[in-house]
Formats: C-alpha cells, sequence, structure tokens
C-alpha cells in the first residue's frame, strides 16, 4: 500500500490514506497525488503513529466480532459499548495518544 494525499474540489489537502493506485484512481479521480516525506520528518512520524493506532482499533473490533453477534455473549454489553468507542476513537481528540478501553459495570 502506498499513502495518497486526498483532496476536495478546491485542492485541498482533507484526507491522507493507504490504498493501491487503482483504488485512488477509482474513487479519487483527478483529486490525489502521491504523499512524500522523509524518513525522519515528524509528518511521517506521526502517520506511523496514526497508521499504528488504526491497525491496533481494527484488531480490537475483530477480537471483539463473535462477543458482538453472539446474543447471550457474557459481559456482551460493555463489548458493545467498548465496540463504539473504538469506531468513534479516531474523530476524537484523544487520537491516537489515549486507547479506548473497556467500560466496566
Amino acid at each position: 500500500m502506498t499513502t495518497y494525499i486526498i483532496k476536495n474540489e478546491e485542492n485541498i489537502e482533507i484526507n491522507r490514506i493507504n490504498a493501491s493506485l487503482d483504488f485512488v484512481e477509482q474513487h479519487y479521480p483527478g483529486r490525489h497525488e502521491l504523499f512524500v516525506a522523509s524518513q525522519d520528518s515528524d509528518e511521517t512520524i506521526a502517520l506511523i503513529e496514526l497508521t499504528l493506532a488504526r491497525t491496533w482499533r481494527d484488531e480490537e473490533l475483530d477480537a471483539t466480532d463473535a462477543a458482538a453477534n453472539t446474543l447471550d455473549w457474557p459481559n456482551r454489553t460493555n463489548i458493545l459499548a467498548y465496540r463504539v468507542l473504538l469506531r468513534d476513537w479516531p474523530s476524537t481528540e484523544d487520537f491516537p495518544e489515549t486507547q479506548p478501553t473497556m467500560p466496566t459495570e
């Protein structure tokens, strides 16, 4: 995967995504460019931290899929609440510094 800068109609950066060139060209025609940063730059370090945080979150969601889909799973209510926290986490001020934790009863 490669990192691309996604731009809006005014050519302003709105996002960065890791994707294949085919995906980017299909979904963002004319509104993308390859992201290139020096290995030691703050942007590169921040991008790595974001990627690691999202990977951790995705793994946590995968690990709780069975509980979310099984009505009589022990502690299911807390697991469902945790999954909401995980899904919302990237849009919070705490992302990526503070990982969500499972609520307790």
